[in-house]
């Protein structure tokens, strides 16, 4: 990645991207460029619109929106924009031997979703392998497994009592973050120097633990008094964490340290820092 990472490099060729509704969009002509080495992208991606609307009634632009990224002139410029899922779908439309490994890489993803479906356990299996092959630890990923359960259960909670947007989801984890950390999610990635990493994979055991301790006892909160509406659940949420915020402090007592680190999870030993104890 480079330059601001508005640049991505596939195959030894830049693809521009920009980072938009908290997504990358892909430029769909530079793609389209590494993967047919064609000399005129730009050409080959309107043919290619054309072949697909004539033979599937299909229209690729719809998966596409216009965004501003840098020309080759410096200046910004509109150009077909897409996300990670409507760039793979395009790339199936394109006859070239160099997308080949893509569709097939789809095709197999496919085929594990539906076995997933069938046999829920093994996405779990799957997950914990994916964390293993980056280095995490078998505990580590034992607590992360069941943090995603007990969250799932919160938010679970949260649509049947009223909670539906987006929005109102993450003020309510703000608040239980707050009251458990004393930051937001958002401040406490920034805490840790992470920019668009998921926070909680670079939580360390301990503040996974009071994570899961704070979302589970503001589920418990809720289906014991049967909070109904945002205003209730807010206010269990917030009690939750206050639950967690104070066994966090405790155990900072204890141990004479603070519980919430600048450390990412998998930072080697030199790039770590020192925390400082607790006066």
């Amino acid at each position: 990645m480079k330059q601001n990472n508005a640049l991505v490099v596939f195959e030894g060729m830049d693809v521009r991207r920009i980072w938009h509704n908290n997504e990358w969009w892909f430029s769909v002509v530079d793609a389209v460029r590494v993967l047919t080495e064609s000399i005129d992208a730009k050409d080959y991606w309107y043919r290619l619109k054309q072949r697909e609307l004539e033979s599937s009634g299909i229209e690729l632009s719809t998966f596409c929106r216009q965004l501003k990224l840098m020309a080759e002139d410096g200046k910004m410029r509109e150009t077909d924009c897409a996300t990670t899922e409507a760039l793979l779908r395009i790339v199936q439309s394109i006859p070239s031997p160099k997308a080949e490994p893509f569709k097939l890489w789809l095709a197999k993803v496919g085929y594990e979703r539906v076995q997933e479906i069938q046999n829920p356990e093994l996405a779990q299996k799957r997950m914990k392998e994916l964390y293993r092959a980056k280095g995490y630890s078998d505990d580590w990923i034992e607590r992360r497994v069941r943090g995603i359960a007990i969250r799932d259960e919160l938010t679970d909670e949260w649509d049947k009592r009223g909670v539906k947007t987006e929005r109102e989801y993450s003020i309510l984890t703000a608040e239980i973050s707050k009251a458990t950390f004393g930051m937001t999610p958002g401040e406490y990635a920034k805490f840790k120097g992470l920019k668009r990493e998921n926070l909680r994979d670079h939580m360390n055991d301990l503040e996974l633990i009071f994570t899961l301790l704070g979302e589970k006892v503001s589920t418990e909160i809720t289906q014991t008094e049967d909070a109904q509406g945002y205003q209730q659940v807010e206010d269990a949420a917030k009690r939750g964490g206050k639950v967690a915020g104070n066994a966090r402090m405790e155990t900072e007592k204890e141990l004479k340290r603070p519980i919430t680190s600048p450390e990412n999870y998998l930072e080697t030993p030199e790039k770590t820092k020192k925390i400082k104890p607790i006066s």
